[in-house]
C-alpha cells in the first residue's frame, strides 16, 4: 500500500518510528500492526523498539527476523522464556504448541505462568502475553501434543522448530520429524543445575547421537528438576541459535553441544562424536 509507505516515510526520525506511530498507522490505514512493522522494515525504518538492537542486528536482518516463523514446542520452563525472548527481538511468527495447563509446581520457574494464571493453558497464556509486549508478533497458540502423526500440519511454512520438551522419547521423537521435514531443530535441556543446547540441521541426527545412551524411563531432567535461573540460561543460547538460523549468520551449535554447570560455573563444549553431558542419559 503506497500511501501507507509514504506515511511511514514521513513520520521516520533518524531512521526511527514510535510505537504510536505504528498503532497511528495502523487505524488510518486499517491494517495490522503486523502489516506496518514489515512495511516500515522493508523501507529499512526501524520501530523505536529495536533501536537498541541496530549495534548487533542490521534493518535488513530485523526484517528476515520479522519474517521469520518459529515454531517453539512446549511453552513451559524453557519454552516460555524462549516465546518472550523471540517476541522482544521481533520474530513474527511464533507457533506456541503445549496441551497442559498451568499447576503450582510451575510457578517457581516458568515466566509465563501466576497465581492468577493456575488452571489456564499454557498457550492462551503465551497469546496474552505476546499480545501485551509485541502486538505487532503473531502469537499462534495450538493446544494440542506433538505427534509424528501431527508434524506436517504442526510444522508447515515454519523455518525452524525451538525443543522446548521434558521428555526424551518425544525429543527423540521431534527430532525425527524435523529430519524428515527438512528443518533446523534447535534442542534445549536442564535439569537443576545442569543444562544442554544444540543445533541439528537436516541430515545430522544430532539429537539420536546426543541420546544414543538413553534408556526407557524419565530424563534426569524430570528427576532433578529445574530452579528458576536454569531455564532463563539455557533457553536465551537456544534463542541466540535461533536468531543466527533466521538472519542466516554466525556460528551455530551444529554437531557441538554447550554443556552448562551453573553450580561451578562451567561451559564446556564438546563434538557430538562424544556426547559425554547429555542430560537424561
Amino acid at each position: 500500500m503506497e500511501e501507507l509507505r509514504r506515511y511511514l516515510a514521513g513520520e521516520a526520525k533518524d531512521g526511527l518510528i514510535s510505537w504510536a506511530t505504528q498503532i497511528e498507522a495502523a487505524a488510518r490505514f486499517r491494517v495490522s500492526l503486523a502489516r506496518v512493522e514489515e512495511t516500515a522494515l522493508d523501507l529499512a525504518i526501524l520501530p523505536a523498539r529495536y533501536q537498541r538492537n541496530r549495534q548487533a542486528i542490521s534493518v535488513g536482518q530485523q526484517l528476515k527476523l520479522f519474517r521469520g516463523r518459529v515454531a517453539v514446542v512446549g511453552c513451559g520452563g524453557l519454552g516460555g522464556y524462549v516465546i518472550e525472548e523471540l517476541s522482544r527481538l521481533g520474530v513474527g511468527t511464533i507457533i506456541a504448541i503445549d496441551p497442559d495447563f498451568f499447576e503450582e509446581h510451575n510457578l517457581n520457574r516458568q515466566l509465563l505462568s501466576s497465581p492468577a494464571r493456575l488452571g489456564q493453558a499454557k498457550v492462551e497464556a503465551a497469546a496474552a502475553r505476546i499480545a501485551e509486549i509485541n502486538s505487532a508478533v503473531t502469537l499462534v497458540p495450538v493446544q494440542a501434543a506433538y505427534g509424528t502423526e501431527n508434524a506436517v500440519e504442526l510444522f508447515q511454512d515454519v523455518d525452524v522448530v525451538v525443543d522446548a520438551l521434558d521428555s526424551v522419547p518425544t525429543r527423540l521423537a521431534l527430532a525425527d520429524s524435523c529430519d524428515g521435514l527438512g528443518l533446523p531443530l534447535v534442542h534445549g535441556a536442564i535439569g537443576g543445575w545442569f543444562g544442554q543446547v544444540t543445533t541439528q540441521f537436516p541430515g545430522d541426527r544430532t539429537i539420536r547421537l546426543l541420546y544414543d545412551r538413553w534408556v526407557e524411563g524419565k530424563g534426569l531432567e524430570q528427576q532433578m528438576g529445574n530452579p528458576s535461573f536454569t531455564p532463563a540460561v539455557i533457553a536465551g543460547i537456544q534463542t541466540a541459535e535461533v536468531c543466527k538460523l533466521l538472519m542466516g549468520t554466525g556460528d551455530t551449535l551444529r554437531n557441538r553441544q554447550l554443556c552448562i554447570n551453573l553450580l561451578t560455573m562451567e561451559f564446556e563444549e564438546v563434538e557430538l562424536s562424544s556426547p559425554d553431558c547429555a542430560i537424561g542419559q
